[in-house]
């Protein structure tokens, strides 16, 4: 099969695509991702044996709404542009078309394509109404917040099947958008290709806890970092690395150096997939200290998924999401939003080696049963029945 991509995010840094892309790819299927690009990288590139067209650069600094939909309609033009001349070139159209929202009108831009017989799949990565009205601040009552519920409803219509990120977020979208039998759910399972048993390189007496991925307000960073200052002199073995990028870089800057955390809390550039796992890997406590908000609160975390996959345990904000998926015999909870609650968390996994070898060997029983080497199959399977191949 012919298959297309269309992600308005770096490939290289998005699991959930790559997870996708790849397992298409390597049972032979022709796999082509239009994504961003970073500066530096090449329009084209082969990845995996998945060819990555990089069609618009960008920045994540977005810190008006203005801003943040003109980038994205930039690049629903582009991309509508390079899925035309794809389907109009002689070479006939993609036999399916995998679209992942933010935002959802992007499914729009195959519209060519589903004329001249594509089929279409929108996936859901994040529901759009609670993600904007998180990101800006806007009332749900507002006119914003109303026309995003209407794209919602026209693009999961437009769309042939519907791609949910988890089980909270299914049910809310099929009561106001879309009917169930159209939908599937699948989470952001972890890769065994990258994500396995990694050999510890480390050889210091430190205890180093990790968050690697975007900062902004909902992912709660600050809290962590605050956090951190309540325990630096209980714990003087302890340090804090944050791997990412995002609005909220600026303030986390700031906030460090004004509780003078520099020489413990270290805040670094985000990093490819393949760069960040073994840096992940030799660390001893992830840390997800999201807030409980109206899209924070449900919004699923790739990297309690992540961190169990490389035998880290994890400390995470109890959100009715987490809570939902996971229990205290596999992640330690605190209260979101709550740099003390977290602290103390921190505090007894820093001094309890032994319950962090428990919380560890928990996990890696769990993420046994909820990996992406058992649920691909249900993916290729659904990608088969939408283009009539099997």
């Amino acid at each position: 099969m012919k298959i297309c991509h269309v992600v308005y995010a770096f490939y290289e840094t998005d699991t959930r695509v790559r997870m996708y892309a790849e397992a298409l790819a390597e049972r032979g299927d022709h796999v082509d991702v239009i994504a961003l690009q970073k500066q530096g990288q090449a329009d084209h590139e082969v990845i995996h044996g998945v060819n990555i067209y990089r069609i618009q650069s960008r920045r994540v600094n977005e810190r008006s709404k203005a801003t943040f939909l003109y980038r994205l309609l930039k690049f629903f033009v582009k991309s509508t542009a390079f899925l035309t001349r794809s389907t109009l070139n002689g070479n006939g159209p993609y036999d399916l078309i995998h679209v992942h929202s933010v935002p959802d009108f992007e499914v729009f831009a195959a519209l060519i394509p589903k004329i001249k017989g594509s089929k279409i799949i929108l996936d859901i990565h994040d529901i759009v109404p609670e993600f904007y009205t998180s990101k800006f601040d806007v009332s749900q009552d507002s006119f914003i917040f109303k026309g995003l519920m209407f794209a919602e409803k026209t693009s999961t219509a437009f769309a042939d099947h519907v791609i949910i990120a988890n089980h909270l977020w299914e049910k809310i979208i099929t009561e106001r958008s879309v009917r169930k039998e159209k939908c599937s759910t699948f989470l952001n399972y972890p890769v065994s290709t990258f994500f396995r048993d990694y050999p510890r390189t480390r050889m210091d007496n430190k205890v180093r806890m990790i968050y690697p991925g975007s900062l902004n307000m909902h992912q709660g960073v600050d809290i962590a970092v605050k956090a951190f200052d309540l325990i630096k002199a209980k714990a003087p073995e302890a340090e804090l690395f944050i791997y990412g990028d995002g609005p909220a870089r600026d303030a986390l800057w700031k906030l460090v150096a004004d509780l003078n955390l520099e020489a413990r809390v270290f805040l670094r550039d985000f990093q490819p997939l393949e760069e960040i796992i073994p840096i992940i890997a030799d660390s001893d406590i992830g840390i997800v200290p999201k807030r409980a908000e109206s899209f924070g609160d449900m919004a699923f975390s790739t990297k309690i998924f992540e961190f169990m996959a490389l035998n880290v345990p994890v400390i995470a904000s109890k959100t009715t999401i987490d809570n939902y998926y996971f229990n205290d015999s596999v992640v330690k909870f605190f209260e979101p939003g709550s740099p003390e609650s977290l602290a103390a968390a921190m505090l007894e996994l820093i001094e309890d080696r032994q319950q962090r070898i428990i919380l560890a060997r928990n996990a890696a029983e769990f993420i046994k049963a909820n990996s992406w080497s058992i649920k691909k199959e249900d993916y290729l399977h659904l990608a088969d029945k939408l283009t009539g191949s099997n």
